[in-house]
């Protein structure tokens, strides 16, 4: 049981954010919250660039949880120094007024985008099987600052001793895919259903994965995690799944295509990679508990396949204009 901590969410308007400052508020922490927009869950509206507002909010906090960040469906509406700026610059004067305020652990919320070409296997080759040992190659300015905000989180610990854990976290938001031909081949509902196989964590998940951080940060010192819902799947399947990937669902769960076929759905016909999330269920304590075997149980009863805290948080968006799926 994580002690009692009075704890900063950067970022505490989005997605994540709220839901983070919703849940550990409700589990007895003390939690404040600094975002650049105004919302019931932010205490400090400024942008995680502002230095002077980062020191102010850091001050008398136990823990940091990282969040604030320009995300992947920025990178066609801000500039890449945007990117330094929030991302990296960002992410330096939080680490640099933590250690200034005695703050005792720091939890950096990343994501699996850092992987970038890393994942993406060639023709014909088996779907990758990412673990933390695959090494990043960023594939746009987003993967590439949040890669280089992570370092920064690895230098700190090394030189301050600020117990830094980094969560790269795989897909949470309720938005609709922002490929046009996957939006039309798939309903929204049953796309996030198939990626709980291999690339979605549900955000009830990720947020328990930060609060386990946080209770390991000070015994682990430095750790880097994938956050995503616990894959069904074997490395033997790898080249399967590549090839006829219904075929292995169908092996593993021999319900589901009744299920769909009820529902209209369709399983991807093919899956290119696989993430892990080994590490840190082992590490961390973390036990997620929303995978594709429970949301066919929900869909079965006639359920939503997602928790509860995700109707809660709803559709945020990402940008104050719509562009595609992603509004605010």
């Amino acid at each position: 049981m994580t002690p009692r901590l009075r704890i900063l969410v950067t970022g505490s308007s989005g997605h994540l954010g709220e839901a983070l400052v919703r849940v550990l508020g409700s589990r007895g922490h003390h939690v404040v919250g600094l975002d650049i927009v105004a919302s019931p869950s932010t205490t400090h509206v400024a942008s995680i660039a502002d230095r002077a507002a980062v020191r102010d909010a850091v001050d008398g906090v136990d823990a940091v949880v990282h969040a604030a960040t320009l995300h992947k469906p920025h990178v066609d509406s801000h500039s890449r120094q945007d990117f330094i700026d929030v991302n990296v610059s960002g992410t330096l004067s939080g680490l640099e007024e933590s250690v200034r305020a005695g703050v005792g652990r720091f939890v950096f919320t990343s994501s699996t985008t850092t992987f970038g070409r890393a994942m993406t296997p060639p023709a014909g080759a088996p779907a990758s099987w990412i673990t933390e040992d695959v090494v990043p190659v960023p594939r746009n300015i987003y993967g590439t600052t949040k890669t280089a905000a992570e370092d920064l989180g690895r230098l700190f610990a090394q030189d301050h001793g600020l117990p830094v854990v980094v969560l790269r976290t795989s897909r949470f938001f309720p938005e609709a895919d922002d490929r046009p031909d996957v939006r039309q081949a798939y309903s929204d509902a049953n796309l996030k259903t198939n990626e709980l196989l291999y690339r979605r964590v549900d955000i009830a998940d990720a947020v328990d994965a930060h609060e386990c951080a946080l209770e390991s940060a000070q015994r682990i010192g430095f750790g880097r995690y994938i956050i995503s819902a616990t894959t069904p799947f074997q490395e033997s399947d790898r080249a399967e799944l590549r090839a006829d990937a219904p075929a292995v669902v169908q092996r593993l769960f021999p319900r589901y295509a009744q299920i769909y076929e009820e529902l209209g759905w369709q399983m991807f016909p093919s899956l290119d990679r696989i993430y892990l999330n080994t590490a840190a269920r082992r590490d961390l304590g973390w036990q997620p508990v929303h995978d594709f075997a429970s949301a066919l149980a929900q869909l079965e009863r006639g359920e939503s396949p997602f928790s509860p805290l995700t109707s809660q948080i709803g559709l945020k968006g990402y940008h104050d204009t719509p562009t595609g799926p992603y509004t605010r």
